[in-house]
This record gives structure tokens, sequence and C-alpha cells, in this order.
């Protein structure tokens, strides 16, 4: 962990992997951020003790470089980028939809590049960021960006021409919980509880299933089946989910947030 690392902008997805990677050990001597705002980069420098710099001072000393501006600002940024980064700096993306490509043809050439879609549990250290490598990058950069996002969660590897079926499923996947939680709880309502204990009583429903499905190793199916007796309340949901076509509806809006992925891939934002 001997390598400086710049952050560049800090909003709360790069602010994220920030404390992830003071907890998990870095230095906050060797760890640089880029924001736009002055009052921001004054936050940082008292709430984590690290520089903020320039874009091309990061780019000038940074040995990685995690761009973690919107896929919008991605061009601009590499503008900028491109006159200081040597060809043996690492960059790292974390903008969804922008391919490796992308970024390779706006930099110096051979310059290893990394993609990674991260979801907005890493908020809470509990994260999954999909990676991936380009043209260029080695196991080495792969295994270094593992040790960057694993302080915030968990990581796997997919090919880059997996990322935008993994974006719809996992970078996008906290949302449809989110929906499915918030369905729940009108449910709740709707048979006279209130909205606080419909709340809390879903919650902890959710987490306990999800707690179960990882440390059990059951597939889901079994698990279900374990909660569904014969003739009871709930097989009698379960009918009314199918009846009601919840699973079709499901792998139709993954289907669909694949797609979207896809076209803003190709600059069809």
């Amino acid at each position: 962990m001997t390598k400086t690392i710049a952050v560049l902008g800090t909003g709360k997805i790069g602010e994220a992997l920030l404390s992830g990677m003071i907890r998990a050990g870095w230095r906050p001597a060797d760890l640089l951020v880029t924001t736009r705002r002055a009052e921001r980069a004054s936050q940082l420098r008292d709430r984590y003790g690290v520089e903020p710099v320039t874009n091309a001072e990061a780019a000038k000393r940074a040995d990685t470089l995690i761009l973690a501006v919107k896929p919008q600002d991605m061009g601009k940024l590499l503008d900028e980028l491109a006159p200081h980064v040597a060809a043996d700096r690492l960059v790292i993306s974390a903008a969804a939809g922008i391919p490796t490509a992308f970024i390779e043809e706006r930099l110096t050439a051979g310059i290893p590049v990394v993609r990674v879609m991260p979801n907005t549990p890493v908020l809470v250290d509990e994260g999954m960021s999909v990676i991936s490598g380009g043209s260029h990058a080695t196991p080495a950069d792969l295994n270094h960006t593992d040790e960057i996002f694993g302080g915030v969660g968990k990581t796997a590897r997919v090919p880059e021409s997996q990322q935008d079926a993994a974006t719809a499923l996992s970078g996008s996947g906290p949302a449809y919980f989110y929906f499915l939680v918030e369905a729940m709880t009108d449910a709740g309502i709707l048979l006279g509880l209130p909205r606080a204990q419909a709340h809390d009583l879903i919650v902890q429903a959710a987490i306990g299933a999800a707690v179960m499905l990882r440390d059990s190793g059951e597939h889901p199916v079994k698990l279900r089946e374990a909660v569904t007796s014969p003739a009871g309340t709930t097989i009698s949901a379960i009918r009314e989910l199918e009846n009601h076509g919840v699973r079709a509806a499901l792998i139709a809006a993954i289907e669909a947030a694949r797609d979207r992925s896809r076209e803003l891939a190709s600059g069809n934002g």
C-alpha cells in the first residue's frame, strides 16, 4: 500500500472509497483528492487528512487514478488529464457505461485501464463492485483494483462484455429492493400496521433473508420452500405474485436496464 492514489471527483461514491481505503490501511499521506468546490476540498482534508489537488496535479503525482465522475463529465476530464498521464499509471473508471476503450483512446498509448461498476451500498461497506480489465490491464492491475474496492464490500471480475449485464443486476439492484420494500410497506399499512412498524418488520426480514442466502449456501428455491407450508399463508401470497407476473416483470426490468446501459456505452445518452 505504498502507491499514491488519487480520487478524481470525490462525491458520495468517491468519498466512500476514500474512507474505505483508509480503514483498510492506506495512509492519508498517500491519498489525493480532487473536487470542484473549495469548501468540499477543505471538508475532505479536515475529515480524512488527505491532500486536495487539481486534476492535472493528481495526474502527475498519483500512481493510480480513480475516475469517479459522472459519465457525462468523463470526456472533459480525460481531455484535462491527457497531457499529464504517463503510460505507467493505472486508470480506474467508476463511471457507469463508459467502456475502457473510450478512455484508452484519449490517454497515452498503452496505458492500463480498469472499469469498475460499484453500487451504492459501498457507502456502508456492503457494496458489490464488478471489475473488468481493459486491453492493457495486467493481473497486478486487477489485484490492485480488488484491494481498493474490497475495502467497501465485495468484488467480482467479469469480461467487459458482461459489464452491461452486471450494471443491470448489481449496479441498479439496490433500487429494485427499495422498490419492493416500498410496496411491501404500503401493503402493511393497508393491513392496518403503522408505517414505521411495517417498515421495521420488512427491513429486518430483508436483512435476515439476505444473511441466510449468503451464509447458508442454499438455493433460494430451497429457502423459500422452507417458509412455504402446504395450504398456508405464504403459498397463497406466492400464487398471487405468479398470477400478477412479478417474476416476468423483474426479468423484463433487468433486461431494460441492461439495454439502457448499452445505449449509454454507445454514446446514446
